[in-house]
């Protein structure tokens, strides 16, 4: 299995690791896109991706970071990626669902990697909140990689679906969707290309609900995390949901996969220290 876009590197795992590494081992995972979200986090991906080999690292400074960004941050991810033949970028994209969100401030350093995408013909990894207009805009505006962009989480209407596919767009279902009141989502996940879809976790954020929660996980504060493990579950609710088995939509994802974050890097997934139950 893939999970093509989450956060494993993140502080509130790390207590866990161990633990959540086993169980994630026990479905089999064959690559992770393991996303940093601002400047003072891309050396703990670089980090956990030099680690363990099946990680593809990426790279970006996400709109609720913006305001923070140092006066090199574009310089410093060209490096990146110019370090590393695999990298993708992201998580980047659109928001104005957060507080005092500024637009053309976002606006400006998304095109920014948008270009730099172009450039480098990695993959980008895109984040969109209430902002699915703007996003538009950009993307028919700005050259893109070959390879296309991943809308992780996509939450939008179904109408824009028609453009984002036509300008390279694929899209990540999350185990998140599952709460009832995401019934237009998944209702969207049921109409898309099955050849551009892709699984995530978001890990350890977006938890499922917790009637369908497999692996309820809290962080050092009590609060609850979603647990990368989810995976295999998020696997199978998109498979009920398309009527079709986990065997077939997962080799339909690692196609889909192979072709949005080609060259992949070699895999070495991780072995559980005991057989699955």
């Amino acid at each position: 299995m893939i999970d093509a876009h989450n956060h494993f590197h993140d502080a509130r795992l790390a207590p866990h690791r161990a633990q959540w590494m086993e169980e994630l081992a026990r479905p089999g995972i064959e690559h992770a896109v393991v996303n940093g979200t601002q400047e003072s986090d891309w050396n703990d991906v670089t980090e956990f991706a030099d680690a363990h080999s099946w990680v593809l690292p990426s790279y970006g400074l996400h709109p609720w970071q913006v305001r923070g960004r140092s006066a090199h941050w574009l310089g410093a991810l060209e490096r990146l990626l110019a370090g590393n033949p695999a990298a993708a970028i992201g998580e980047v994209g659109l928001d104005r669902w957060i507080e005092g969100h500024d637009l053309d401030d976002q606006s400006e350093v998304f095109r920014a990697q948008v270009a730099l995408a172009a450039k480098h013909q990695r993959a980008i990894t895109i984040h969109c909140l209430r902002a699915w207009g703007p996003l538009w805009d950009i993307l028919r505006e700005e050259a893109l990689p070959a390879h296309g962009f991943l809308i992780h989480a996509y939450g939008g209407p179904w109408e824009m679906t028609h453009g984002f596919l036509d300008r390279g767009g694929y899209f990540s279902f999350n185990a998140y969707f599952l709460h009832a009141r995401k019934a237009a989502t998944r209702a969207v996940f049921q109409r898309l290309p099955l050849d551009r879809l892709l699984v995530e976790t978001d890990a350890p954020d977006m938890a499922p609900p917790p009637e369908r929660n497999p692996h309820p996980l809290v962080d050092a504060e009590g609060r609850s995390i979603n647990h990368p493990a989810n995976l295999a579950m998020t696997y199978e609710a998109l498979a009920q949901l398309r009527a079709t088995s986990v065997e077939v939509l997962s080799a339909q994802i690692r196609e889909n996969f192979a072709r949005l974050f080609a060259p992949l890097p070699a895999t070495s997934p991780p072995v559980a220290s005991s057989p699955a139950g």
